[in-house]
This record gives C-alpha cells, structure tokens and sequence, in this order.
C-alpha cells in the first residue's frame, strides 16, 4: 500500500482539496476541527486521525489548510502537533495564507526535523479547490516540490503551480495576488455603480467592458455577483481582511508605497466592520454601492 497523504484543515478550501486528491486514487488521512467534512471525507474513502501527531505517524507529505499563522503554529508546534510526530523526509505543504516571516521561521523549524516545509498558498477559491484547477505559489526547496508536484497536480492546473522562489516567497506571491484581486475588485464595484447611478443597466457594461482590455478574471466573476448581489462566499470577507493585513504589512516592511492599497483595505475593514465578514469578499462592493447611495 501506498504511503497516504496527510490533510489538515478541511474548511471551506480544504474540503473539496482533499476530496480531488480522493478522486485521483490517493490514500488520504485526514484531521480537522469540525467533525462534519472529516465524516465526509470518510465516506469517500480516507482515514480519520485524532490529532495532527496521528496524520504525522502515518503520511510523509502533509498538507495543511487552515485559517491564519497562529492555526498553522498550533498544529504543527502544539501539543500532539505534527511536529511531535514527524518522520524524516517528509514534506509539509502549507497552503494556508500567513505571514511571509512565520513561513521562512516554520522552514527552518521543519529542516531542523529532516524534513521539509513548503509555503504554497492558493489561488482560486472555491471554484477552482472544487474543480481542481488552483493555482499554487511556492517557496522552498525545488526538489521538495518536485517530490510532492503530483500531489500538488491533484489539486490544481499544473501550469500553475510555480515555484516562486525560496522560503517565504510563496507567501509574498500571495501577498501580491491579493493586492491585485482587492484593488480590481474595488474599481469594478465603482464602474459597476458608475453604470447604475447614470441609470445604465450594469449587466450590458459589463459585457461590453468583457470583450475589450478592461476583461479580467475579477469582472467576469465578482463583476456579476456585484451586479446581482449574489455574496454566498466562496472566500470569506474576514479572511480576506486578513489576508490583506498581511498584504499591508509586507509592503510596509518592503519599503513600497501603498497608495491605493491603504484606501482598498479600509474598504475591505468597512465591509467586515458592518457585519458582513461571512460574506464573499466581493461584497466590498455593497460598502462602495452605498456610498454612492444606491440601494438593492
């Protein structure tokens, strides 16, 4: 039998994540905080562990998918945490989204074990960890990520799984996709209401706007949940405001100003601050509607 693969975090990524590495015949072993997408798993033919330590025994590639650094800390530092279980020549791959600092340290703490730690956050929220077509920024070794790119290839397009560069440059890749999907996310909302308050319907400019320079990924996507108001989320907007607290500290660490980016994350704090951090992040765009005094 072959050696499974480890997953911990099955959140909202995660889930369908671990569930694609399923579906191309991987002996999966699973842990999670929430008993309910572990039974999932389950039924689709992976192995429950009790603790981080348990997927530790038993995997010698583990990937890791979990909200923020402190999460990320707990389960591979923590009590019965991997790390107090880890076998020699194993390969960690976080594809969490933390800070650039806390990855590169992580790396270092895992070599110290004999084995290695790859930050591989990613890109394409639910949409692509359901369809399997995620795009994968890494740091690290490359002959760790040459040992795990078939797993990795499970989860997501291998075109786009990169490796950026080493320890820590996956996190900053992420850093910077963030910075372009926040502020493209806040201009469409403004041509979006630009349309609206000029009483032209926003659907037919988006369309138009499609087939020319201004068509991007964010337009054809957020541009319509923007427009119909459809914020079921398929990332959260609390993470996103997370996300784009790093984004703002590494920049500012960088040395870069952050002009436009300073303004796009006090909108992405007006959207969490009123409430509505459980929304897609694309319903940043309610924060600017209103502005604008336009309602639903």
């Amino acid at each position: 039998m072959s050696t499974p693969i480890g997953f911990i975090g099955l959140g909202l990524m995660g889930r369908p994540m671990a569930l694609n590495l399923r579906k191309h015949g991987f002996e999966v072993v699973v842990h999670s905080r929430s008993r309910g997408p572990v039974d999932e798993l389950v039924a689709a033919g992976a192995r429950a562990a009790d603790t981080p330590a348990a997927v530790a025994l038993h995997a010698r590639t583990i990937i890791t998918m979990l909200p923020d650094g402190p999460d990320v800390e707990a389960v591979l530092e923590g009590e019965h945490g991997v790390f107090s279980a880890l076998q020699p020549g194993t390969v960690i791959v976080d594809s969490s989204t933390i800070a650039p600092a806390t990855a590169r340290r992580l790396a270092r703490e895992t070599a110290a074990r004999d084995a290695a730690y790859l930050d591989a956050p990613v890109s394409g929220g639910e949409i692509g960890a359901i369809g399997g077509t995620l795009t994968f920024m890494v740091g690290g070794d490359g002959a760790a990520l040459g040992q795990v790119l078939p797993v990795l290839s499970a989860m997501g397009t291998p075109e786009k799984i990169v490796h950026v560069g080493e320890s820590g440059a996956g996190q900053i890749c992420k850093a910077c996709n963030q910075i372009v999907l926040g502020g493209t996310m806040a201009v469409v909302a403004e041509a979006i209401a630009l349309a609206r308050k000029s009483g032209v319907d926003p659907m037919k400019v988006r369309a138009a706007l499609m087939g020319g320079f201004a068509q991007s990924r964010v337009l054809e996507v957020h541009g319509e949940r923007m427009i119909t108001a459809n914020y079921k989320p398929g990332f959260k907007g609390k993470l996103f405001k997370k996300d784009f607290g790093i984004a703002m500290s590494a920049l500012g660490e960088a040395g870069v100003p952050a002009l436009t980016s300073a303004v796009v994350s006090q909108i992405v704090n007006a959207q969490v601050a009123a409430g509505r951090g459980e929304d897609d992040y694309s319903a940043i765009a309610d924060v600017i509607f209103e502005l604008a005094h336009l309602t639903r």
